[in-house]
């Protein structure tokens, strides 16, 4: 059973859960539309955030959210139909977070039902680079129903600034990319999302970035699905960016050729982070398990570890900002 974080208020246009939410501003690239671009909707928000809805269409634009409580969804029948699409890399701005499509810094942020893209590397002439999708900081933020498509680098989900605390919670999404595209620092919870893998020589899903044994940050995929192209290469599950990485899949389908180890030394004969990382599983099935062949300083979970990394377990009970209790 999956989790619906927006209520049913969303038919009524409020798809905060919010009744004393103000009608939700609307883009579209109709005549008749006040905003014709993303970032002139959420400029007219006020201070404390609002809602903004998106007609189905392409828009090519650079996007931030800086302010707190902003609320974005497509208005299609599915993600597909709304996108959002530009194409820096980080060569080309002077950093990864800065050739974000979409950056959000500001807390309680939503999104749901749309897409977000970063097309550098579809330009055969563009050196290879990072180049972020979606950049997300902000504490207690929702994506819900959101396609993440990039290649190097494709979703930061990250602290704010100087380790500022970002709880952030992601369902039925799809996110793909290669080396390295699930990055940062946040206490992130995925759940019942799709990880792709597109044809590269080497594919990383994760490289969490935990600093130290007391920073309050991990990864958990929980029910999620693991695939890739048939000419990606060298799948592993991830590597460690910071020393004390953490990341647990439970549940979770690998329809994907996973290397036998599973896990990556940062760089081989170079780094030494698997001694000092977290990685663990929990009953994950398909062509790209194997217990019995994991990086040995990985972890199978029994049941009562499992239970420790669930979705009320790993917010500490603090689940009030999502809008439908978990069922897990």
């Amino acid at each position: 059973m999956r989790i619906f974080v927006f209520p049913a208020t969303v038919l009524a246009g409020c798809f905060c859960g919010c009744a004393a939410h103000a009608q939700p501003l609307l883009v579209s690239h109709g005549d008749r539309a006040t905003y014709h671009s993303v970032q002139a909707a959420i400029d007219a928000l006020p201070a404390q955030g609002g809602d903004i809805q998106i007609a189905p269409g392409i828009y090519r634009e650079k996007v931030k959210v800086f302010k707190s409580g902003v609320h974005i969804k497509g208005s299609g029948r599915k993600p597909d139909d709304t996108v959002i699409v530009y194409g820096d890399g980080a060569i080309n701005v002077g950093g990864t977070i800065r050739s974000a499509t979409l950056d959000a810094s500001g807390d309680d942020f939503r999104l749901d039902n749309l897409t977000i893209q970063n097309d550098y590397a579809l330009n055969p002439a563009n050196p290879a680079s990072q180049a972020v999708a979606l950049s997300v900081t902000g504490d207690r933020d929702i994506i819900s129903r959101v396609r993440l498509l990039g290649a190097q680098d494709t979703l930061f989900a990250g602290k704010g600034q100087n380790g500022r605390m970002s709880r952030q919670y992601f369902s039925d999404c799809y996110i793909e990319g290669h080396v390295d595209f699930i990055f940062g620092n946040a206490k992130a919870y995925f759940q019942d999302c799709e990880l792709h893998g597109i044809a590269n020589q080497a594919v990383v899903y994760t490289a969490q970035s935990k600093a130290a044994p007391d920073e309050d940050s991990a990864y958990v995929f929980d029910h999620c699905r693991l695939t890739a192209d048939p000419s990606a290469r060298f799948v592993a599950l991830g590597r460690a960016w910071r020393p004390y990485a953490t990341v647990i899949f439970l549940s979770t389908k690998m329809d994907a050729p996973v290397l036998a180890e599973g896990w990556r030394e940062w760089t081989p004969g170079k780094t030494s982070t698997l001694g000092t990382a977290y990685y663990a599983e929990y009953k994950s099935t398909g062509v790209g398990a194997n217990p019995a062949g994991r990086e040995p300083y990985s972890h199978q979970l029994t049941d009562r570890e499992a239970a420790k990394w669930s979705l009320k377990a790993f917010f500490a009970g603090a689940t009030d900002w999502l809008s439908d209790e978990p069922s897990r």
